[in-house]
């Protein structure tokens, strides 16, 4: 145990641990909704490295926590030459470079194997989630910003952007909160969101049951939530 702690506090092995730290903070904060996994995708782009068709922090993660590994395990066999001095400086530089060399080849390998899928259907068009329940992965969503994971009828599952309707009664929308995605804003490229206990959209009429002898006279409507503007829905 105390070899590789002194592995990972060592050189080459304290350039890949710091990053180790950044990675696992960052992916902590997505986890409890502070932050997203493709927070670099408008930023960065690495298809020129050949690392294109994974987010951005998916690609890095992959990079940072192979090289770890392996200079860890070099550091460790290092440590068991006895080399020292020029012979041991020497051995740690090559580590390094080892180390991200494979580091590189193995994220390599794991995008083009992602990129050589089975592509058995075409990737669903933002269409296909209206009317889909999702689960709020933000702190909240307000009228400027919002993310929510939801699911297409074809099992298909995204992170998408939604704001919510201000239009639609109902609590705010916060993390791990249900709600329905009842239409799609193509210029702004997100969705409009309500909460799940109002209807899909607007003027969409909820289907009537056959009329029973217990209904009212023509003329003369029910009344409740499902006549106004926002009827009620299901989210089960």
């Amino acid at each position: 145990m105390g070899e590789l702690i002194d592995a990972a506090v060592g050189f080459p092995g304290v350039a890949f641990t710091s990053a180790m730290a950044v990675v696992v903070c960052f992916w902590l904060l997505v986890a409890v909704g502070l932050g997203r996994a493709d927070s670099f995708d408008e930023d960065a782009d690495l298809g020129a490295a050949g690392l294109g068709g994974m987010p951005v922090a998916v690609a890095v993660s992959l990079l940072v926590g192979t090289g770890w590994l392996v200079s860890l395990a070099g550091s460790v066999a290092l440590a068991q030459t006895g080399w020292a001095g020029l012979a041991h400086a020497a051995g740690d530089v090559g580590l390094l470079v080892v180390a991200a060399l494979v580091a590189y080849g193995a994220t390599r390998v794991l995008v083009l194997a992602r990129a050589r899928g089975p592509r058995g259907r075409a990737d669903p068009s933002p269409r296909d989630f209206v009317g889909s329940v999702c689960t709020i992965r933000t702190g909240w969503v307000d009228l400027e910003s919002g993310r929510a994971e939801v699911a297409a009828p074809d099992g298909t599952v995204a992170v998408v952007e939604v704001r919510q309707d201000p239009s639609a009664p109902g609590e705010p929308l916060a993390v791990g909160g249900s709600a329905r995605l009842h239409a799609y804003d193509t210029t702004g490229a997100f969705f409009w969101a309500v909460p799940c206990s109002v209807a899909l959209a607007p003027g969409r009429p909820r289907p009537r049951p056959a009329r029973t002898t217990e209904d009212p006279p023509t003329g003369h409507a029910p009344t409740g939530p499902a006549d106004g503007p926002w009827p009620h829905a299901d989210c089960a």
